[in-house]
């Protein structure tokens, strides 16, 4: 049975809407990548031929995507953008509100130190839980490469981790 475009997008825009965004980008580059991967999607969609997931495959495109966006605004010297001010959850008081922003900036800025090939594959293995050869296959590397990027991923994400806790820690005693 063909795929549909329309079930497609709407059963895997928000995993690369996240996807892109973890990976650095900003509105509004954010929304051109976007429009990108799907522009892709649609175009290649009658090609995809199942021997991966339709999941992976999409992100697989998404990466490249974001890793192409990502040289243009190297190259263009684009300033980072805040996160989204207007982005909140009505449920929440303003103060787990204000945690929770804290906590998103603090995972963007660790991510945003790790190298792009290392950032990719944290993002995979750890927030979108795809297994080693699923990883793989998406940044089109073997399963030991894989496994190396994730290791050093992980180290260098405690090693900045623990500096930032350490950074507000100081911060929170020299108010005292």
């Amino acid at each position: 049975m063909p795929l549909e475009f329309e079930q497609v997008y709407s059963d895997h825009a928000d995993l690369v809407f996240r996807n892109l965004r973890r990976m650095g980008l900003r509105p509004p580059t954010l929304d051109d990548a976007m429009q990108d991967v799907f522009l892709v999607v649609h175009r290649r969609l009658h090609e995809f031929e199942q021997r991966s997931a339709l999941k992976t495959w999409i992100i697989g495109i998404a990466l490249r995507v974001a890793s192409e966006h990502l040289r243009r605004q190297k190259r263009q010297a684009a300033r980072h953008e805040p996160l989204d001010a207007d982005v909140r959850d009505a449920s929440q008081d303003p103060h787990e509100l204000a945690q929770a922003r804290q906590q998103a900036a603090l995972l963007y800025a660790i991510l945003a130190e790790l190298d792009e090939a290392k950032r990719a594959v944290f993002i995979l293995a750890e927030i979108e839980e795809l297994s080693a050869p699923e990883i793989a296959q998406v940044v089109n590397a073997n399963v030991n490469t894989v496994a190396s990027r994730l290791k050093a991923a992980r180290r260098k994400f405690a090693e900045v981790l623990r500096r930032e806790r350490a950074k507000a820690l100081w911060r929170n005693c020299r108010d005292i």
